[in-house]
Order: structure tokens, then sequence, then C-alpha cells
């Protein structure tokens, strides 16, 4: 494969994109198909920058010897399920010190006010009260030197996060006001295609990594029977089966799909996985699915979905067990990284009144 300069703006002048993964955790299918597979489509079309932010993630108390493992682990996972480091810039945060020098320039450049305003820190603070810590209040400032340091065009936002963004916007705003154009002022990217996984024991919510009851969740690095397991003990419905009919009227409308997942979720995100892990359509579906009691819809499904995702973990097996390569991967990652990041870092610094050596 040609190797792509993800800095050469004369090819095509791409746009920029960042985005962040906190390495807490392995990595589940609503990872997979709500954001990663976005992020291996954009690789040709954008300039992508994908950064592990293990900065991000002290915020909560994290056990060392975990933290190091997960950011191998993450790193291996992300380039297993398609990142392309010929094409995008993979790196860990803290391996680039731009993003915390970054972030103390722009700390002074963010009022109290502001920050006690992100639902975000409100939630948390909430969830860890016996560890609420300035870090934790701070981090949409990271967010935006994570951000603003790429001259990022736009950054791909869940719900959660438009808050962190809209404040990166306004802190590159009030910079540029102050000091001259500096920082691009990034947009959110919303991606045409998205996938909101619930949870297989609670389907009213989300699919969730941190989820007590290992049941609920699908982790990529599940074996097939793991997986298969999981899918046949999901908690759906006594309603009635579903028609061919049924698929039809749903595929030619959209709303009445979303309605019938609003008033059955467990039977909606079951069909919904086999959307995802055959890239059926819903007419197609109605074929394999209707007139089938919950069971045999069950297996139909834990069988597509431990098909699809073994190839990825096959690969991730393999990528895991090369350390060495990942860690040639990370510090290729974290100079091409650099190399971006100190230019602006360097402009702001001048532009603040930095006396430079």
């Amino acid at each position: 494969m040609n190797s792509v300069n993800p800095f050469d703006t004369k090819s095509g002048n791409r746009p920029v994109i960042l985005s962040g993964i906190q390495p807490t955790g392995g990595l589940h299918i609503g990872n997979l198909f709500g954001a990663i597979k976005n992020w291996v489509a954009m690789q040709d079309e954008y300039q992508c920058f994908f950064t592990i932010v293990d900065l991000h993630s002290i915020t909560i108390k994290q056990v060392p010897a975990e933290l190091r493992r997960n950011t191998l682990e993450m790193t291996a996972m992300l380039i297993a399920c398609g990142i392309d480091t010929d094409k995008s810039v993979l790196f860990v945060q803290s391996h680039v010190p731009e993003h915390a020098q970054l972030a103390w320039v722009l700390n002074c450049y963010t009022g109290m006010g502001e920050l006690s305003r992100m639902t975000q820190f409100k939630d948390k603070s909430v969830q860890h009260s016996e560890n609420i810590v300035v870090g934790l209040f701070a981090y949409p400032v990271l967010m935006a030197a994570d951000i603003l340091l790429y001259q990022a065009d736009m950054v791909p936002v869940g719900e959660d996060q438009k808050q962190h963004l809209e404040l990166s916007r306004d802190i590159a705003q009030r910079f540029n006001h102050n000091y001259s154009d500096t920082f691009k002022i990034p947009e959110p990217y919303i991606p045409q295609t998205g996938a909101r996984i619930m949870s297989l024991q609670e389907p009213t919510k989300k699919m969730s990594k941190s989820d007590g009851n290992t049941k609920a969740t699908i982790f990529l690095t599940d074996s097939d029977e793991e997986i298969k397991n999981k899918i046949r003990r999901a908690v759906t419905d006594s309603g009635e089966l579903l028609t061919e009919k049924d698929f039809e009227i749903f595929s030619v409308n959209q709303e009445s799909f979303s309605e019938f997942i609003y008033s059955r979720p467990g039977l909606g995100n079951l069909i919904s996985l086999y959307q995802l892990a055959t890239s059926k359509s819903l007419n197609e579906i109605g074929k394999d699915l209707a007139g089938k009691g919950f069971g045999d819809i069950k297996s139909i499904v834990a069988d597509a979905m431990a098909n699809h995702l073994n190839p990825t973990r096959t690969r991730y097996n393999e990528i895991r067990k090369d350390e060495n390569k990942l860690k040639e991967i990370l510090s290729a990652g974290a100079e091409k990284a650099h190399a971006v990041a100190f230019k602006t870092l360097r402009k702001v610094y001048k532009k603040v009144g930095f006396y430079a050596l």
C-alpha cells in the first residue's frame, strides 16, 4: 500500500478531522458500529488524527498497569478494525506534550463559569463524588487543546460531547479575537450513518463497557461462543411474531421502524444487530426473520454477529502479540502528531508573549 502523507495539504486539501477515545476498558460493538466504522470510512476523504486520550482517562482513578495494557490493546484493536496508519495518524495523547502545554494556556482564557456549566462535569461529580478533581473540572479545556492543536476542521461528536465542542469553538474565537487568527473554528461532524446499540439486558439503555452485568455488552475480544451466549440470553418481550408485511412497512417507512424499536426495544435491538452484522435491507431481513419465534431469531442473530466479528478479533490477536511493532506504530504516530502540534503551540506562545530561546 502506498503511504499517504497526512500533512500534504496540497494533495486535495483534505479537511482535518480529530477524534479521540479513552483507553479505559475494552471496545464493544457500540463503539464499533457507532464510531469506529465511521472513522475507517473517513480515511480517504479526510486528514485523520486519531488519539488515544490517556490524559483524559486519569480524571478518574486508574490502575497504572491496567492503563498501560489498555493503551496497547486499544491501539491493536483500532488497527484490527481498519484504522490504517499509512493513511491516518494514530497516537497516544501523553506522547505529544503539546496537548498539556496548550491546555494550560487555554485554561487562562476560559472562565470558571463556563466550566461549571458543563453537564458532563456535573454528572461525573455525582458518579465519582469521592474523587472530584481539578482535572475533571478542566477536562473540556484539554479537549479544546486536543482539537485546536491540529487545526481541525471537524470533530465527530456524540450527544454528550456537543457542549464541549461548543466551548472549544468559544475559546478559539476568543483567542483569535484577542491575538488575530490563530485557530480554525472546528465544526461538528455528523456522520451519515451511525448506530445506537442498546444493552442486551436493559434494551432501553445504551450498551456500555462499564455495565456491571457482563451479559449486557458484547466486547470485540469476546469469543464466538461468548457472543452467541450473550445474544441468546438477551431480553426481549412477549409480543406477537413479526410478518414479512411488517418488514415491508419498515423498509419504506423508517419512522414506523423507529416506533417499533421504541415500543419493543428488545426485539428491535436484535433486528438492528442483525442488520449491522449482515448489511441486509429490512426487506431481506424479513425473509430471514419473519414468522420466527424469539429463540430462533436470537440464534440467527447470534450466528451472524459472531461471524461478523470473528475476523476482527482474529486480526487483533495477531497484532497484539507483536508489542514491539505496536510501540513502533505509536512512536511514528507521535512524531507525526508532534510535527503539527508544535507549529500551532509555537504560534500560540509567540502571540501570548512568551520569550523564545
